[in-house]
């Protein structure tokens, strides 16, 4: 069985996603009339008892959670909170059968897997029962990190642990202008977006991603603004911020909650910075560049094949969307520190509405990177093959002109670009003129209602399509990446290793 995560990227329920014949379906189970998200906001927020609990809020043993566990009686159980989750069977986008396999049980794993970026305790805030309470004979294993340092003394303040220790560590020294806290890795960092840094209000947080981990430092600061410098081979990571006035610091002040903390990525709570919508550029006839600016304190960068979220708060409600940000164009990268999303906007959807309604100078809340994707696999790898549909071609925008310039060893770049029309191809003059300039660049447009004087492939991904796509030279090293609505997403990863032989090894579907 292939390796391929449970989630594909952009998640089913995404603003970015596209049926497989390229319309705007989003792949939802369809709910009955009256049943929409702002439905369920609204009723949520009639004053109605969703808990069936009269409002009082109860301690929640394993034991009673498991006698909640039917279609008439779903309790749930996300990071230790207990929600009623009954009154929202029918608003479900992905249906009962979802919702259903996490009653009774704590569902946070399962939750994770298919819905991290949605905001539950805001949706489910009503239902909430109460918290959780540890069985009894359970121990409580945690990993404690070192104390933190709250003074000027020495890099001994954090001690290492006896025998070899993975866990980053730091040291900070100063002058009479500035202050300077370096993170020491202790293992080679890649070339760029595994560091950032927020600082605001007199509170400094850095958070370094590690594959799958996340380090963090949580001060409180007297400041100006941060710079940032990486030793990449070294994996030593240096933040310099001006003093707002010279002298000497006695110490850093009281490390505030998370401060020298090394946990699962998935463990921490999603931070959200508040970026201005700088400016909004048509693509196409129903697609839109966004263009956003960090704060001044914010230093980020998003890895290529991450994605961040967008949060906002639309009638009286948090809704959250994941996103993958590409460059302002194709043909080389940004050269400011500003973050670029191409999202096509649904008339008849929740949150691309309201995106489209923003003016310059609006604000935006903006979390940090997230996503799986590596670009380590491709170190030695000759052929890429990207397998697009819609505005699936998201995370692949940033890859092509990744594999073009900077992995001298990627022989060729081949991309599968699946639409509904022709109007609808995003950056197709770019596609094109780079097609046209670049060898290593091939590009091949398949459309599923085409006009009549429409000469390229027609239809919809099949095994023929990719059988004669994804042909493998002898010698070559192939990686394949796949982006697209689910449907789509299933039936190529499940083409791909049966037609062509392409190992899990070899490929890579992007989630959210």
């Amino acid at each position: 069985m292939l390796n391929i995560p449970t989630q594909c990227f952009p998640a089913p329920s995404s603003q970015q996603r596209v049926s497989p014949s390229g319309q705007s379906g989003r792949n939802k189970v369809a709910l009955k009339p009256g049943h929409s998200l702002m439905d369920w906001i609204r009723f949520s927020k009639s004053g109605k008892d969703l808990t069936g609990l009269g409002g009082r809020l109860i301690e929640v043993t394993q034991e009673e959670l498991q006698k909640h566990n039917r279609r008439e009686d779903c309790w749930t159980c996300i990071r230790g909170m207990v929600y009623n989750v009954t009154p929202y069977m029918d608003y479900h986008p992905g249906g009962e059968e979802e919702l259903m396999k996490a009653a009774g049980i704590d569902g946070t794993e399962l939750f994770d897997q298919v819905h991290r970026w949605v905001n539950y305790e805001s949706m489910l805030k009503e239902c909430l029962v109460g918290r959780l309470t540890p069985k009894a004979t359970t121990a409580v294993k945690a990993v404690i990190p070192p104390p933190p340092v709250t003074g000027l003394t020495s890099p001994t303040a954090v001690p290492p642990p006896p025998g070899k220790d993975s866990r980053p560590r730091y040291d900070w020294f100063q002058t009479e202008a500035t202050v300077h806290l370096v993170v020491y890795t202790k293992r080679k960092l890649p070339s760029s977006g595994c560091t950032t840094v927020d600082l605001e209000a007199g509170v400094l947080r850095v958070e370094v991603l590690l594959g799958k981990m996340s380090y963090m430092i949580y001060l409180p600061l007297t400041y100006d603004w941060p710079a940032v410098h990486t030793a990449f081979s070294v994996g030593k990571i240096q933040v310099s911020i001006r003093k707002g006035t010279k002298g000497k610091w006695v110490n850093l002040g009281q490390p505030l909650e998370s401060h020298n903390t090394f946990l699962r990525k998935k463990d921490r709570a999603v931070f959200y910075r508040d970026c201005v919508l700088v400016s909004k550029t048509e693509v196409n006839h129903n697609t839109y560049l966004f263009r956003l600016q960090f704060p001044r304190g914010t230093v980020m960068h998003v890895p290529v094949g991450k994605h961040i979220y967008l949060k906002a708060l639309i009638q009286d409600g948090e809704i959250v969307r994941p996103y993958t940000p590409v460059e302002h164009n194709l043909a080389a990268a940004s050269q400011d520190s500003d973050l670029y999303l191409m999202i096509k906007v649904y008339p008849d959807g929740v949150f691309t509405p309201h995106l489209s309604s923003l003016n310059v100078g609006d604000h935006m809340a903006v979390s940090g990177p997230e996503g799986t994707f590596s670009l380590h696999p491709l170190r030695d790898v000759t052929n890429l093959y990207l397998i697009a549909a819609g505005t699936g071609f998201t995370p692949m925008a940033r890859l092509i002109r990744v594999a073009l310039e900077d992995i001298e060893t990627i022989r060729k770049t081949k991309l599968l670009f699946f639409n509904r029309r022709e109007e609808d191809i995003l950056w197709r003059c770019a596609l094109d003129e780079l097609a046209a300039n670049n060898d290593r660049f091939q590009v091949e447009y398949v459309l599923s209602e085409p006009s009549e004087s429409w000469t390229g492939r027609k239809g919809q991904v099949d095994g023929s399509m990719l059988n004669e796509f994804l042909a493998r030279s002898d010698g070559s090293k192939c990686y394949v990446c796949v982006c697209g609505p689910t449907a789509f997403t299933e039936l190529t990863v499940g083409w791909v290793p049966s037609l062509t032989g392409f190992s899990e090894e070899e490929l890579h579907t992007f989630q959210g």
